[in-house]
C-alpha cells in the first residue's frame, strides 16, 4: 500500500499545497480506483495522509494576485482537497452504474412530461371564531381554498367549523404559543383578531347587543387590554408569519443585508473530479462591488483538456434548510463578462443528486440584476434532464452552485462558451417576489383610529370609541400603533378599516374612502368579502382605507331572496385607492402617548 502525503491549505481558496503538516491524520480513500487517474496511470489502492485545514479566515481580506496556473496534468492534491472540503464524495455504486449505463447504451431516451413545479399556499385566518373571521373561513372553504385557522378556544372552533378544520390553537398575546412550524405553508393571512368590547350592563351569550352594531350601549373592555391585543399581539403575529408570507424586498441569501455582509461557505468544484484540469476559486474583494462595497468573485481558467470543460463554486450543505417558499425565484446582482453560466439548487443532503438548474447569459462589463424564477428550474443529473424528478421544493434549499461549463443539458453545448480565463463578480443573491405584488397580510382594523387626538374635531359627532378612547384603555391609539407595525414590517399588506359592524347581509352599495373621516355602518359579511378580494388585488397592496355602506344607520338593510343584488366587482372600488393616505397626515403631533 502506498502512502501519499498532502498538506491541507491555510485558506480554502488557495489552490497550492503547503509542505508543512500541523495536524496529520489518516483519510481512507473513498473512491473507486478507476476514478483516480494520474498521467493515464491508474493508482493502486491507497490511503492518503492529509492534515486538516487551518481555521478558515474570512477571505474578504485577501486580494487576487495574478492568473491561475495552467495545468496539463491532473492535480490529485486539488482533487483530494475538493472532496475534503465538501466531505461528501460521489457514491461509487452510482458512479459505476453511470459508467455501465453508458457502455451498455441502455439509458432510456424516451421523453416524459416534466413535473409541473408549483406550490399552493394556505390561507391563515386569525381570529377565526369572531364575527368577520368565521365568515372569511366559510367563504374560503366554499371556494375550495386551503384554510388554517388561529384560535384560542379549540372547542368553540370545532363546534363552529367541524372536526376537520386545520387549526392552530394559540394566543397572539403569548408569543410562546405561536411556534414557527405552525405557520409552515401559510402564504396569505387575514387578521380579524380584536380586543373584545362589550356593554357594561352585560350581554347575551351570543353577544347579540354588541353584534347588532346600531344601538349604543355603555362599553367596556372585556378580557385582555388593547395594548396586549392590538399592539403586542400584532407584533407577535407579524413575527410568527413573516417567514412564511415573505417580505416585499425579498430575502438576502448572500450579500449586504441589515448593515452586514452575509457570506456563504463556497468551495471550488471543478472538472478535476472527472480528470480535467480546469481550475477556479471564490474570493471576497473588500471594495470590488458596484458602489465600492464588498463583493464575491467567482474566477478561474476553464480548459477542455482531458475531456474536461467546467468550473464551479458550490456551497457546503446548509446546517438548516433555507425556506424560500414565500418567494418566486432568486435574483443575482453581478457584473457580467458576456459568458453563459448556470445556477444549480439542491434540496437533498446527498452529494451526488439531482440539481434544479437554470442557465443565464451575462452582458460584458455591465452590472445587472438577473432574475431566475423557480418555475423555470430544470431537474438535472450529470447534465441530463430527469423527467420523473420530484417538483422543486423551495422550502428545503440545502446548497447553491454557480457553474461555467462547455456543456448545457442532454448533449447540447453552451453556445457562448469560450475556453480560458473568466471572472464573475457577484455582490448579492436574494429571493424575490415577482411583480405585480399583491397583499400577503390583510388586517381588519377600525375607522376612527387617527381621530382621538386630531385637532379641531367635534368629538360629539364621533362614534363612541373615539369619544371614549382613554376610558377604553386607549383602544384606538393602540389599534393605530398596531397598524404602524404592519406598515413597517416589510410584508405586502392591506389595512381595511370598517365603520360600525352589523349582522346585516352583504349586498348594499359601498363607499371606500381614505383619510379616516367617514362614519356609518357595514355588514360583517361584506367586510369578509372585501378582505378576500384585497388579497388578490394589486390596487389594495400597501393601502389603508375605510369602508361603509350607503345605507344610513336609521334604515335596516335586507335583501329579497328572489331578487338578490348582483355580485360585486371589488376591483372597481379598490382601483381608486392611493398610496400613503392613512389619516395620520392630519395629526399635528404624534398619537396619544401611552
Amino acid at each position: 500500500m502506498e502512502i501519499l502525503c498532502f498538506q491541507g491549505p491555510s485558506s480554502l481558496v488557495n489552490p497550492k499545497c503547503s509542505d508543512k503538516s500541523a495536524h496529520p491524520g489518516m483519510l481512507p480513500c473513498l473512491l473507486p480506483k478507476p476514478f483516480l487517474q494520474f498521467n493515464d496511470r491508474i493508482l493502486p489502492a491507497f490511503s492518503i495522509r492529509i492534515s486538516r485545514p487551518a481555521r478558515h479566515v474570512s477571505s474578504i481580506s485577501r486580494t487576487y494576485k495574478g492568473p491561475l496556473s495552467e495545468k496539463q496534468g491532473w492535480d490529485l492534491g486539488r482533487f483530494v482537497k475538493t472532496f475534503y472540503f465538501f466531505n461528501g464524495p460521489p457514491s461509487p455504486a452510482k458512479f459505476f452504474g453511470f459508467i455501465m449505463e453508458k457502455l451498455s447504451g441502455t439509458a432510456s431516451e424516451t421523453a416524459k412530461p416534466e413535473s409541473k413545479m408549483e406550490s399552493s399556499g394556505i390561507f391563515l385566518v386569525a381570529g377565526a371564531t369572531g364575527g368577520v373571521g368565521r365568515r372569511v373561513v366559510d367563504i374560503l372553504r366554499k371556494r375550495g381554498l386551503p384554510v388554517r385557522i388561529l384560535v384560542r378556544n379549540q372547542e368553540k372552533a370545532r363546534k363552529m367549523f367541524g372536526p376537520d378544520i386545520d387549526m392552530i390553537v394559540g394566543d397572539i398575546t403569548k408569543e410562546g404559543t405561536l411556534l414557527p412550524e405552525y405557520f409552515k405553508g401559510v402564504r396569505k393571512v387575514i387578521n380579524a383578531t380584536s380586543v373584545i368590547v362589550g356593554p357594561k350592563e352585560g350581554d347575551t351569550p351570543d353577544r347579540a347587543k354588541y353584534s347588532q352594531g346600531v344601538k349604543f350601549f355603555e362599553p367596556e373592555i372585556k378580557g385582555d387590554s388593547p395594548e396586549m391585543v392590538e399592539y403586542i399581539g400584532m407584533k407577535n403575529l407579524l413575527n410568527a408569519v413573516k417567514k412564511s408570507v415573505g417580505l416585499r424586498n425579498g430575502k438576502v441569501i448572500f450579500g449586504e443585508a441589515d448593515g452586514r455582509f452575509k457570506e456563504l461557505p463556497w468551495g471550488a468544484l471543478d472538472d478535476v473530479v472527472m480528470g480535467g484540469v480546469s481550475e477556479s476559486m471564490f474570493l471576497m474583494a473588500p471594495s470590488g462591488g458596484e458602489n465600492g462595497g464588498p463583493t464575491g468573485i467567482f474566477r478561474g481558467n476553464v480548459s477542455t483538456a482531458n475531456n474536461g470543460g467546467f468550473t464551479s463554486i458550490r456551497t457546503k450543505n446548509f446546517s438548516v434548510a433555507e425556506d424560500l417558499s414565500a418567494y418566486d425565484g432568486l435574483e443575482l446582482r453581478l457584473q457580467g463578462d458576456g459568458q453563459r453560466y448556470k445556477l444549480i439548487i439542491r434540496t437533498s443532503r446527498e452529494w451526488d443528486t439531482v440539481g434544479y438548474t437554470i442557465s443565464f447569459d451575462t452582458v460584458q462589463g455591465e452590472w445587472q440584476s438577473i432574475r431566475l424564477p423557480f418555475s423555470s428550474l430544470r431537474p438535472i443529473f450529470r447534465a441530463r434532464t430527469v423527467f420523473d424528478a420530484p417538483p422543486f421544493d423551495p422550502s428545503s434549499i440545502l446548497s447553491l452552485q454557480l457553474m461555467f461549463s462547455k456543456f448545457e443539458y442532454d448533449g447540447k453545448l453552451n453556445p457562448r462558451f469560450v475556453e480560458g480565463a473568466f471572472q464573475l463578480p457577484i455582490s448579492c443573491i436574494r429571493a424575490y417576489m415577482k411583480e405585480p405584488i399583491t397583499p400577503r397580510f390583510v388586517h381588519v382594523g377600525s375607522a376612527g383610529v387617527t381621530r382621538p387626538e386630531r385637532p379641531g374635531l367635534d368629538l360629539l359627532k364621533q362614534p363612541p370609541a373615539v369619544r371614549l378612547n382613554k376610558e377604553l384603555g386607549f383602544i384606538l391609539t393602540y389599534k393605530l400603533k398596531g397598524e404602524d407595525l404592519i406598515r413597517e414590517s416589510g410584508i405586502p399588506y392591506s389595512i381595511v378599516r370598517p365603520c360600525a359592524l352589523t349582522e346585516e347581509p352583504a349586498g348594499a352599495d359601498l363607499i371606500f374612502e381614505q383619510g379616516d373621516n367617514i362614519t356609518g355602518k357595514i355588514s360583517r359579511e361584506e367586510v369578509a368579502y372585501i378582505c378576500i378580494a384585497a388579497l388578490d388585488s394589486t390596487y389594495a397592496c400597501d393601502k389603508t382605507f375605510e369602508v361603509k355602506s350607503v345605507v344610513p344607520f336609521s334604515e335596516p338593510f335586507t335583501i329579497d331572496p328572489e331578487n338578490p343584488p348582483p355580485e360585486k366587482d371589488y376591483e372597481e372600488y379598490l382601483k381608486g385607492l392611493k398610496d400613503g393616505i392613512t389619516g395620520k397626515e392630519f395629526l399635528e403631533k404624534s398619537p396619544t402617548p401611552v
